[in-house]
Parts: structure tokens; C-alpha cells; sequence
């Protein structure tokens, strides 16, 4: 390789000895390598003389020819070497919601504006497909509600988030500053069927176990606007994290719970073999802007959509 660096300056120049300054090397060096690659091929390259040299044709073919490759050879270890270090490729996100404002999206949008050379790839869906994608290595990274226990794959909690109750403006819980789970016994929920919906219905029975009435629950195949258009309109009620609150809205109310344990946490899912730099850098960035968020928690906090 460094042969035909050498011989590509030596045609370039014309000229050992500025072949040799360009290079930052002894001309002696640049002569002998020259020499050596004209008695290997068994060509002779460059016709000397008292000025400096001159191509043969045979020289002016082979020079154009590894002219091309040796640019594609610099493109290839300039690409490897970006790759290595996460700043080119492709990136496959797996997430439950991309609210503007919202923890995930600030994430995505920082990601993005430092490693503009990677292409993100967003799926939604719902948490049990975000994993099987994952299992079949269609997605290298999954962002899910709760802190679920996989044996076979990496976690890490990014961010946490309130729950809140989302009711009808007319309700007449709507005036309270904050609302408890006996407040809702008897009320009708709705959820989703995509997106963090089953997690939603599994933690409203989860609450509301062994209290009377026993809850009903409406599943439907809608967006979590549509969805939260339809509590303004009095079709029941449902539960969210604090960042949906960022979404517009009309004729509808967020209240905190009072009683609940904690904040739901949003956790980070990846395969134990994918190592890339890629994945390593979204991770790093997402603790970092975890630990550097003045209010962990709350409306920079992910979306625990409604259903």
C-alpha cells in the first residue's frame, strides 16, 4: 500500500524528490519503493531523467487504475472506522409513543443532531412485540414501559414517570388536585389495543383487584389521540403518564394519583451480543441526559400512553 501512495505521489509530482517532501519522507525511501514495485510487476513505470521523470503508458494505465482503487480502498477504512465508532450506520428503535417534548423524543432529536451520519429507524408497537423484534434481531434497541425481566436480554431504567388519570372536563372528580384508586371503582376505562395498552389494562386490573364493582375495561384499535379525544366525549376514562399531557387537548383533565407506589419506569431493552458503538452511544446519552434532567420524573418524563 504505501508503494503505491508513493508511486501515485511520484506521477503527481513528476518529481522524486517532491514526491518525497509531499510525503514527509527521504526521497531514498520513495526511489527504492518505486524501484521495488517496477521489478515486481516487470514494468517499468517512469522513464528517468536529469529534470525529474515522466509516465511511460504502461505507467499512465497502471496509475490510473490504482488511482481508483486506492480511493476506494481510503473510503472503505474511513467508513469502517466511523462505524466502529457509532458515527455511520443504521440504528433500529423500538418505542411505545414519540410525544414531542417527551423524554424519547428529546433523546432521538440529541441522538440525531450528534451522529448525523446514523440513519434511525423508528418501529412502534407494542412492548411484547418490541421484544420478540429484538429476539429476531430486527431491532437493536427497545424502549418499554415498567422494568420487565428478561433473561435473555439487557435492561437498564432511562427515566421514570406519574401516573395520571385522564377524566372528562365534566367529570365530577375533574375539580380534585390529585384522585385515588377507590375514587374510580365503577368507572368504565378505556385502553388501546397497541402501544403500551396491554400494560395498561394488566395495571388497572392490578389495582383495582377485589374492589366492587369490579372494573370494566374497553379495548380499542385507536391512535392515543383519538383515544383521549374520546374521554373528552364521555366514553369512559384512562390512565397515562405525565408526558401525554404535552399532546393538545380539549374538553379533558389530568390528574395526578395520590396513591400510587411509585412512578412508572421506562426501561431500555437490548440483545447481550449486539455490542455497536451505535447502540453504545444512544445508551450513554440516554443516562446522561437522565442524571442531567432538573426534574426526573416529571413532563420531560417518556409517555405511559393512554392505552
Amino acid at each position: 500500500m504505501t508503494s503505491l501512495i508513493q508511486t501515485l505521489a511520484v506521477a503527481e509530482y513528476l518529481n522524486f524528490r517532491n514526491a518525497a517532501n509531499a510525503l514527509g519522507v527521504a526521497q531514498s525511501s520513495v526511489s527504492a519503493r518505486v524501484k521495488a514495485l517496477e521489478e515486481d510487476l516487470g514494468i517499468l513505470l517512469f522513464e528517468r531523467h536529469a529534470r525529474g521523470v515522466r509516465l511511460t503508458e504502461a505507467g499512465r494505465r497502471f496509475v490510473e487504475r490504482i488511482a481508483a482503487g486506492v480511493d476506494q480502498l481510503d473510503h472503505a477504512v474511513k467508513t469502517a472506522g466511523m462505524a466502529a465508532a457509532g458515527e455511520c450506520g443504521r440504528l433500529r428503535v423500538g418505542i411505545h409513543a414519540l410525544i414531542p417534548g417527551s423524554f424519547l423524543s428529546e433523546l432521538i432529536a440529541q441522538y440525531r443532531e450528534d451522529h448525523p451520519g446514523i440513519e434511525v429507524d423508528i418501529t412502534e408497537g407494542t412492548a411484547r412485540d418490541a421484544v420478540m423484534q429484538l429476539r429476531a434481531d430486527r431491532l437493536d434497541v427497545a424502549f418499554v414501559a415498567g422494568k420487565p425481566e428478561l433473561p435473555d436480554c439487557h435492561t437498564r431504567p432511562i427515566w421514570t414517570e406519574p401516573l395520571m388519570a385522564v377524566l372528562p372536563d365534566g367529570h365530577r372528580l375533574a375539580g380534585q388536585s390529585a384522585i385515588t384508586w377507590a375514587d374510580l371503582v365503577g368507572e368504565t376505562f378505556l385502553v388501546r389495543h397497541g402501544g403500551t395498552g396491554p400494560q395498561v389494562h394488566d395495571h388497572i386490573v392490578l389495582r383495582l383487584a377485589g374492589r366492587w364493582p369490579a372494573p370494566s375495561i374497553l379495548r380499542f384499535d385507536v391512535e392515543r389521540g383519538t383515544l383521549l379525544s374520546m374521554v373528552g366525549q364521555g366514553f369512559g376514562i384512562t390512565i397515562v403518564g405525565a408526558a401525554t399531557a404535552l399532546l393538545p387537548s380539549a374538553g379533558i383533565v389530568f390528574l395526578p394519583f395520590a396513591d400510587e407506589p411509585e412512578p412508572i419506569a421506562f426501561t431500555a431493552i437490548w440483545s447481550p451480543f449486539n455490542r455497536s458503538a451505535t447502540l453504545q452511544n444512544l445508551l450513554d446519552l440516554a443516562g446522561k441526559m437522565s442524571r442531567d434532567s432538573d426534574s426526573p420524573g416529571q413532563s420531560r418524563g417518556g409517555d405511559y400512553p393512554a392505552g
